[in-house]
């Protein structure tokens, strides 16, 4: 998902979008160990890029509202 499309969500969609995200990362380190393998191991990298994405919103949405 885009960061301009993030950005239209409020932090509590974001928040279940994060977990969300992690679940997934974390089945694919699972399978990884377990298997060997993934089908497609650029999908970590790209996992990790948004989380990385959804936590920058997060705090950017956390710094406007108190500041």
């Amino acid at each position: 998902m885009k960061a301009h499309e993030l950005r239209e969500k409020s932090i509590a969609e974001l928040k279940a979008r994060l977990e969300d995200e992690k679940q997934a990362l974390q089945d694919m380190k699972f399978n990884r160990a377990i298997a060997g393998q993934l089908e497609n191991p650029a999908r970590v990298s790209m996992t990790r890029k948004e989380i990385a994405r959804i936590h920058t919103i997060i705090t950017e949405k956390q710094q406007e509202s108190a500041g």
